[in-house]
């Protein structure tokens, strides 16, 4: 998670405030006993500070942590230079301060409250000497950074005390405050040197700007024979003919282009009209940071950005039967492009409760969650019980795909609803089977799973096969998107069979379909050994496996529904992104809900076997 900069300090007491520390932002890793250190772009440290690896590798909990590598100065003070020159000088104190806490013991906690997360790490690094707490204070920015100036520190961050934790997003939720300004730069080219200088007079610095890029300036300052060489040497192998920039460049000396790919920080005293450094003044490079992820700064009014971070973390509370559920950060954007917001998604559920909760009611859901929208890839999180409020029900039943026990919540009123999609489930997965009969599925599902060279009208056709092949022996059959790029078929049990049973059944009719379909459709699961054929898939009738939920939302483009459809209108020209968050509502009016034969009485097994032999 990165954060924007702001233009001067502030007080508030919804805000908690750290030291900047001027070193190398890192990730530490730590699972059953291994150890991974690296940087923002990936570098791996672990050989470069091992002191720091083996502090962590003491630590006997799986976790992800976040924080920065520091070496501090003979007057205890930060220093790069020292940081970058550590595996040549080791002897000065080195340190990795941890300000955040991504996951502990296999439980992601970004969606965690930023203060819940820090409670959490100070008792997980207590007693650790080079792994320290980055501890805060709360409310006083503007106290505190007079302190960071008296100590001639880099400077504050802000970080809003309830905010979760965007991995790889850049939020006014956290705030840079500097004591002296800076830039990160790109280096273009470099001048000849005059006089007694050696191996160069001043770099050529710009930023990227889409394919091409922008001249920002040049400096000859802030340089010493070491880093002269140090930074020369780095230049050399990289010399090119051709210039980066678009346009001329103005210097005093002849340039020398190099392929643009170091990147360095200045510090300068103001931008120029034209987009230029004012008194730039080399610090040291940046080999942790890639060329793509540098930008001009631009700091931000205090005011503006504790006002839109504020309506940022919105809160509001529905109340459902005098239950009362807060939810938070409803205007958090799940969907980029679209603009759909946590909000949207908690009040589609709202409209369509009475329709979906039917398919939910005395069912284990497993929470596939998304709190940070759909560019965040998510993750399931099945134990979540005994971390919901009390009227939420509640069992405690065994999964074997962890191999223990699972506290699953139940779904079975609007208010638990409303709390899933407020942990940031977009989609809804319940069993196949509900707490009346774990054993015994309602319905058996074929999943039609094509490929990425399959088109939906190859889907059609195959759903429509399998109904052709039902119809034709008296079985009972539904259909709806998955919400995605397939479909799923499904035929209502009744709660009269087991699952092995539902399994064997469907994959009977999966053997019937690929028969008359061998050209692209397969049984065989592996993408890469099937190739570019759609998938018959009878093993989501295992128990414990969940597929999302007829009316579900699916946290992809388009904000797609997991629709219900007539047979009728499964024919070529139809398309999955015809139903989603904005059209569902008005099709749910105009057609009702078609998929309640599917919790119905079911199927005879034995008759319909018979009837699929005839």
């Amino acid at each position: 998670m990165l954060a924007e900069e702001a233009k001067e300090p502030f007080d508030s007491k919804d805000w908690i405030f750290e030291i900047k520390w001027d070193g190398y932002r890192a990730i530490a890793e730590i699972e059953n006993g291994s150890t991974r250190l690296y940087s923002r772009n990936g570098n791996l440290f672990n050989n470069t500070y091992p002191v720091i690896v083996n502090e962590l590798k003491k630590i006997r909990t799986n976790a992800i942590l976040d924080g920065e590598i520091v070496v501090m100065d003979d007057n205890g003070n930060p220093s790069f230079q020292l940081l970058q020159n550590y595996q040549d000088d080791p002897d000065h104190p080195i340190y990795y301060y941890v300000f955040d806490l991504l996951s502990l013991k296999n439980k992601n906690t970004c969606d965690l409250p930023l203060l819940e997360r820090k409670k959490l790490l100070k008792t997980f690094l207590k007693g650790k000497s080079q792994v320290r707490y980055a501890d805060h204070i709360q409310s006083t920015g503007k106290e505190f950074f007079k302190l960071i100036i008296k100590k001639n520190l880099e400077g504050i961050l802000a970080k809003k005390a309830d905010s979760e934790y965007y991995p790889g997003k850049r939020s006014r939720n956290w705030l840079k405050i500097k004591h002296h300004k800076t830039q990160e730069a790109i280096i273009c080219g470099f001048t000849e040197p005059t006089g007694t200088r050696k191996y160069f007079g001043a770099l050529v610095l710009g930023l990227k700007q889409k394919d091409s890029f922008k001249y920002i300036g040049h400096t000859g300052s802030g340089f010493n024979s070491r880093n002269l060489k140090e930074v020369y040497d780095l230049l050399k192998p990289s010399i090119q003919k051709g210039s980066p920039f678009d346009g001329p460049v103005q210097t005093n000396m002849p340039v020398t282009w190099v392929r643009p790919s170091l990147v360095c920080e200045i510090k300068y005293s103001e931008w120029t009209q034209d987009g230029r450094m004012r008194h730039p003044i080399f610090l040291h490079l940046r080999p942790d940071k890639s060329i793509n992820e540098i930008e001009m700064v631009k700091a931000i009014p205090t005011k503006a950005i504790t006002k839109n971070s504020a309506s940022e973390e919105k809160e509001k509370a529905y109340t459902f039967n005098s239950t009362k559920v807060v939810v938070t950060n409803t205007n958090k954007i799940f969907w980029p492009t679209e603009k759909i917001t946590k909000g949207d998604v908690i009040n589609y559920y709202i409209n369509v409760g009475e329709y979906i909760l039917p398919y939910l009611k005395d069912r284990p859901e497993s929470l596939k969650r998304n709190p940070n929208g759909i560019k965040d890839k998510g993750f399931f999180h099945k134990d979540a019980g005994h971390d919901a409020p009390d009227w939420v029900k509640t069992m405690e039943l065994f999964s074997e795909s962890t191999n223990k026990n699972v506290n699953y919540i139940v779904c079975n009123n609007q208010a638990t609803l409303t709390y899933l999609n407020n942990l940031g489930c977009i989609e809804i997965n319940p069993w196949h089977s509900t707490l009346k009969a774990l054993d015994n599925p309602d319905y058996m599902i074929i999943d039609i799973d094509p490929s990425d060279k399959n088109s939906f009208d190859q889907v059609i056709e195959v759903a429509n096969v399998i109904h052709e092949i039902l119809e034709k022996a008296h079985i009972k059959n539904l259909c709806k998107t998955s919400g995605a790029s397939g479909m799923h078929v499904y035929v209502p049990l009744g709660k009269k069979y087991s699952y092995e049973q539902s399994k064997n059944f469907a994959e009977l009719i999966c053997i019937l379909t690929n028969e008359q379909l061998p050209g692209f459709t397969s049984l065989v699961r592996n993408l890469k050994d099937r190739g570019k054929k759609i998938y018959l898939d009878h093993l989501q009738n295992r128990g414990g496996q969940t597929i999302a939920s007829a009316y579900s939302l699916r946290p992809y483009s388009g904000a797609t529904v997991s629709t219900p459809l007539k047979w009728n209108e499964v024919k070529p020209g139809l398309l999955p992104d015809q139903f989603n968050i904005y059209t569902m509502e008005k099709r749910l009016k105009k057609t009702g809900d078609l998929f309640k034969e599917v919790l119905g009485k079911g199927i005879d097994l034995e008759k319909s076997l018979s009837s699929l032999d005839r």
